[in-house]
């Protein structure tokens, strides 16, 4: 197998051979049809998440067909898509396991981060923690939906039911989540780069009601805001632009500091919460409801070799939607 590998952090990928991995029970093998590039996978790179396995392929949107499976898995599985998110195991024992919190698990697995992911053309995972796909849909078109999608759907659900939603950082999660919003009947509100005009353009395409920088204030107070973008600076933005109720959500990973700021921002009832992960349950919403709302991923492809120049243009802002790394 071909594969991208990370052999030290803030290094670039190396392309590597390694034989086939075999499944081990409970376990299947993948060959990988597409793989998302995903903002995570800079904070992985660059060690802004610690402790990554390495060397370490990278990689945790991934959409392919099960070519092998190992004991316990129904050999039924075998020549069926499947998708793989960053969730890859939960220990099912733990305290959050057992309330339906599996995104927040004690021992967990994470795709691309703690176990080897999609960079590559073949991957293993485990059997319950991949979702079947339509065999029909287009691979490059589904993987986004397996983290930027999935994480989106988690952070509108924690944002509420309010018709205005600020949607701070207009990238792959967030030209996914406003489409479901518009769908919704949702008046949604994008914030930019403030010099980012093709991102304006980009969001104004798709149907939002407004687009402008995050400097700018909003046109109407909003009930919630999400914040994709991994800038603390802002979080007081953000508070500044929903109502005395309103809620804002931050739906990295990762994020720089959040600056110093007065109470009075935070102060009428105004909520600041963050999503963690994903669960499983999350997959059979969203992919249902993803269906539903027609969501189209706008997507740009490259070469599994061009995975370094896919991640430089990532980290630039040089992407409208996603990246895509086929083999």
């Amino acid at each position: 197998m071909r594969a991208m590998v990370l052999e030290a952090i803030g290094g670039p990928l190396l392309a590597v051979e390694r034989p086939r991995p075999l499944p081990h029970a409970g376990e299947i093998r993948i060959r990988i049809e597409a793989c998302a590039v995903c903002r995570t996978d800079l904070h992985v790179i660059d060690g802004d998440l610690p402790q990554p396995k390495l060397p370490l392929i990278p990689g945790h949107e991934i959409v392919g067909i099960v070519e092998a499976v190992g004991g316990d898995v129904d050999a039924m599985r075998i020549g069926r898509r499947v998708g793989v998110p960053w969730l890859g195991h939960t220990c099912g024992t733990c305290s959050y396991c057992r309330s339906d919190a599996e995104n927040l698990c004690d021992d967990p697995l994470f795709t691309g981060y703690t176990r080897d992911g999609g960079f590559a053309t073949h991957a293993i995972a485990d059997a319950d923690y991949a979702f079947d796909l339509d065999l029909e849909a287009d691979a490059v078109s589904v993987a986004p939906l397996l983290c930027a999608g999935l994480i989106g759907w988690r952070s509108l659900k924690r944002a509420g039911d309010g018709r205005k939603v600020g949607i701070y950082g207009f990238g792959a999660a967030a030209h996914i989540i406003a489409q479901v919003c518009i769908w919704q009947g949702r008046n949604v509100y994008a914030f930019t780069r403030p010099d980012d005009a093709a991102a304006k353009r980009f969001a104004l395409e798709l149907g939002v009601t407004w687009a402008g920088g995050s400097d700018e204030p909003a046109p109407d107070p909003l009930d919630a805001a999400i914040i994709f973008a991994p800038v603390g600076s802002l979080v007081p933005l953000a508070l500044k632009a929903v109502r005395k109720g309103g809620r804002v959500v931050c739906a990295g990973i990762h994020m720089s500091d959040i600056p110093a700021m007065p109470y009075a921002v935070l102060w009428g009832e105004r909520e600041l919460v963050s999503v963690a992960n994903l669960t499983r349950q999350d997959a059979r919403e969203f992919f249902a409801v993803a269906k539903q709302a027609g969501v189209r991923t706008h997507t740009t492809v490259y070469p599994l070799e061009n995975a370094n120049t896919a991640l430089s243009d990532l980290r630039a802002g040089r992407i409208s939607g996603a990246a895509v790394l086929v083999p």
